[in-house]
């Protein structure tokens, strides 16, 4: 195969416009498993293939760029740097967006090398075509510049190269083109932040990250909305957690949902304030973030409530990552009366309203309602079965019929409200006292769709696994939901056809 691919390569040499010929060497490379690239390709010589992209010929160039990311992807990131920096520096200025690309995708590999990597960071022309390129007009291949200089956090002398010397001037020169680059500047800095307290330290001292929260409380909304966006993500870490509790930031926060009452654009960012508060309650504990910030949790209570189906849907995600976890479903019980009216309004709006929002209510409910075998104390169960009660006055018939709309994602939805129940003894108990519902959880033919069989067989598994399943279900229908698992989700019974004959 070897000899094939030398014998293409010498054809496309000889030919002004070899389309034909390349179609024909990508077919070959295509018919190579993967595990014996290498072999075939690590002796040859591409560079005329990279000197065939400098073309106007557009078929032509795609066809090398298809060749070449076959070709290099097999070659080691050693070899690649040895054999082609070059030509995978011109890449970066090529007009062809996909060859950009092409050149940002290898060079990243190159930087995850120890070994190769140090060529790359010795050559500073290519490391600032890479911070060009965020500035590009095609998101792909800007968005490619940024995972390939992200890559550069992982070591001291890349850090050093990106925040100590010239290309620091050449990433502040880019970030000055408009407010998207602006933008696309700081989610690299916030990528790198997030990789190390040593990374984040850089980007702190190089005044990247102070510029950003400087942005939080700029006069522009939208710049305000994607800012803590941005800010968002830095908390993901527990050292960005910290950092941003250093400078005030959570404070900040709180205050700014607290003044959002006398702004009237409020609307806009309001969204990704609570989002903040949501994930950072996850992250550390929801009961301590909720204390601290008060402001927090009123305004998603107040979310819920409103008639705008922007904030009922964040404040429906909320709800459900605060009652995913123990602690975040004490903290909405403290509240009382408030949130047993939240809960009733979950209620509405997942049997009525958009799909969408009918969805994301059916999540919030199935998380606030799960509790895991070795959760079960008398006080949560208790809990999650008042909670829902609250949901209608017959809550088994209205998930029910909820699920036997012609919606697949509503089906599902109120599939894995029941699945939530079906461990816990009194969603068992209210389960086979309900007339018709044993029958309705093993008929195979409501819900036809691949992802409806899973829920179902998922709901199926959850009662099987249950210690309390066999006591309260009794014997006979723990032997059919036995049988349901045993067959699988997507089980079809065979029907026997009998022929008569004279029958039409």
């Amino acid at each position: 195969m070897a000899a094939t691919i030398e014998g293409l390569l010498g054809e496309i040499s000889g030919v002004e416009h070899p389309t034909e010929e390349l179609q024909l060497l990508k077919t070959a490379l295509l018919s190579i498993p993967v595990n014996a690239l290498r072999d075939a390709v690590s002796g040859q010589r591409f560079n005329v293939i990279f000197a065939l992209l400098n073309s106007d010929c557009r078929e032509q160039v795609e066809l090398c760029v298809d060749i070449l990311e076959r070709i290099l992807i097999a070659l080691s990131p050693v070899c690649l740097v040895q054999k082609y920096r070059a030509e995978l520096q011109a890449g970066l200025t090529h007009p062809n967006d996909t060859v950009k690309i092409l050149a940002l995708t290898q060079i990243g590999r190159i930087l995850e090398h120890p070994d190769a990597a140090t060529e790359v960071l010795n050559n500073h022309d290519v490391l600032q075509a890479v911070i060009h390129c965020i500035r590009e007009e095609k998101i792909a291949v800007a968005k490619q510049a940024i995972q390939c200089l992200s890559k550069l956090s992982h070591s001291k002398p890349g850090l050093d190269k990106l925040f100590h010397g010239d290309l620091l001037a050449v990433l502040k020169d880019v970030m000055a083109t408009s407010d998207i680059v602006r933008y696309r500047i700081y989610e690299l800095v916030v990528e790198i932040s997030s990789v190390s307290p040593i990374s984040l330290g850089y980007c702190a001292n190089s005044s990247f990250i102070a510029q950003l929260l400087g942005e939080l409380t700029g006069d522009d909304v939208l710049v305000r909305a994607t800012a803590i966006e941005m800010v968002t993500t830095l908390a993901q870490s527990q050292h960005g957690r910290q950092y941003l509790a250093q400078q005030g930031i959570m404070d900040k926060i709180s205050n700014m949902i607290r003044g959002a009452e006398t702004d009237s654009f409020s609307s806009l960012y309001i969204p990704g304030l609570v989002k903040f508060f949501g994930n950072l309650a996850i992250m550390d504990s929801p009961q301590q973030v909720c204390e601290t910030y008060p402001a927090f949790q009123n305004k998603v209570f107040e979310m819920a409530l409103d008639p705008d189906p922007v904030m009922n849907g964040v404040a429906l995600d909320t709800l459900g990552l605060l009652g995913s976890t123990i602690e975040g479903k004490q903290v909405l019980q403290k509240t009382g009366e408030q949130f047993r009216t939240v809960l009733r309004r979950m209620s509405q709006l997942a049997s009525s309203g958009a799909t969408e929002l009918r969805v994301r209510s059916l999540d919030a409910i199935s998380q606030l309602l799960t509790l895991q075998p070795e959760q079960q104390t008398e006080d949560l169960s208790a809990l999650t079965e008042s909670w829902f009660h609250l949901l209608s006055k017959q809550p088994m018939d209205m998930i029910r019929n909820i699920s036997t709309q012609p919606f697949p994602e509503l089906h599902c939805g109120a599939l894995r409200i029941f699945t939530a129940i079906a461990t816990q003894p009194w969603g068992q108990r209210l389960m086979v006292s309900t007339p018709s519902f044993m029958e309705f959880v093993l008929d195979r033919s409501t819900g036809q769709t691949k992802e409806a069989k899973d829920a179902k067989f998922e709901l199926v598994g959850s009662l099987v696994s249950s210690s309390t399943a066999v006591q309260i279900l009794g014997s006979q229908q723990y032997i059919s939901l036995k049988a349901y698992l045993r067959e699988g989700p997507y089980y079809v019974s065979a029907v026997a056809s009998v022929g008569t004959e004279g029958a039409e």
